[in-house]
């Protein structure tokens, strides 16, 4: 089997596909896994002053199988690493905000089990050889996968395509890892940490066939816009990791996002819009329940496609 990846979010966390069964407290993020918009932003309000100071990346959750509160999960390495990039990078502000969030048993045992194969802890140390990691496929980047249900559906309807989802959220890493299991996928790689590290510091140029930000968390407050996953710095990075053809898929339901996203994209000259504004929704973007209750509540989803430039 393989697994990773696992999907959505501002730079960890897709709103459409969050909170499962197996979750007990839903983790604050942004594009790396989402959690109902403005969780992250109205929490953040009292952390301001420490923004810039690094946190714990990976959730160190207290499971049932954890002797104490606070300990590490996994102390032998065997899982996600509560902060793979340690101190050797900058501070600087993040897009998101992992919290403590409740580890099932189920989880806590595919991460053990499986994350030494297919789980990768962005330390910002080495150069990912991505054909060794997906035996060839192209590889398509998630930033915010949530529990990793839409992940999964997109690995089993297109196996020739390899994703790397990148999220902090220790619960959504093991359900998509066990997903990936019981469904056979191989095709899916989860990656814990920092998309900007992950990018800038262990992904060649030209390496990646696609990039996915699905429901990243909003920011709605205008002092936190900063926060942001999808910035001009952001994508020019990003950009630089894409290779030619290679498509860009971003999806919110805030409308302001949506128009800041459409606004940042079309000023990257590597990248082309494939519509006269914002697309129509993919059929391969698979609809999941938290997305389905936003548009219950008259949210409008708004998905934009771009293409790297050839040249």
């Amino acid at each position: 089997m393989q697994q990773s990846g696992p999907q959505g979010a501002d730079v960890q966390q897709t709103g459409a596909q969050k909170a499962g069964p197996q979750e007990a407290a839903a983790p604050g993020a942004d594009a790396h896994g989402a959690t109902p918009h403005g969780a992250d932003a109205h929490e953040a309000d009292a952390h301001e002053a420490d923004a810039q100071t690094p946190r714990p990346l990976g959730s160190t959750a207290v499971s049932a199988a954890t002797p104490r509160r606070g300990a590490p999960m996994f102390p032998d390495g065997t899982g996600p690493a509560a902060d793979p990039a340690g101190s050797h990078h900058e501070r600087r502000i993040r897009s998101f905000q992992p919290r403590r969030s409740r580890v099932s048993p189920t989880q806590a045992d595919a991460l053990r089990r499986l994350w030494p194969t297919w789980g990768l802890d962005i330390d910002g140390l080495s150069r990912i050889d991505l054909d060794a990691f997906f035996d060839g496929l192209p590889v398509v980047l998630e930033i915010g996968f949530g529990m990793g249900e839409a992940t999964a559906q997109m690995a089993a309807a297109d196996p020739d395509t390899g994703i790397l989802g990148c999220d902090v959220h220790t619960p959504g890493q093991g359900n998509l890892l066990g997903l990936a299991e019981r469904n056979g996928l191989s095709n899916i790689r989860v990656a814990n940490g920092d998309a900007i590290i992950l990018l800038r510091e262990m992904l060649a140029p030209a390496s990646l066939a696609g990039l996915r930000v699905y429901f990243p968390d909003p920011w709605p407050k205008k002092r936190h816009h900063k926060r942001r996953l999808v910035q001009p710095e952001f994508i020019a990075l990003a950009a630089t990791r894409l290779a030619p053809g290679a498509l860009v898929h971003c999806a919110t339901d805030w409308e302001p996002y949506a128009e800041q996203m459409l606004d940042v994209l079309s000023a990257e000259p590597a990248l082309e819009n494939l519509h006269p504004g914002y697309a129509p929704r993919p059929d391969f973007r698979p609809l999941t329940k938290f997305e389905g209750q936003g548009l219950d509540k008259g949210h409008v989803v708004h998905d934009l496609l771009f293409r790297r430039r050839d040249t």
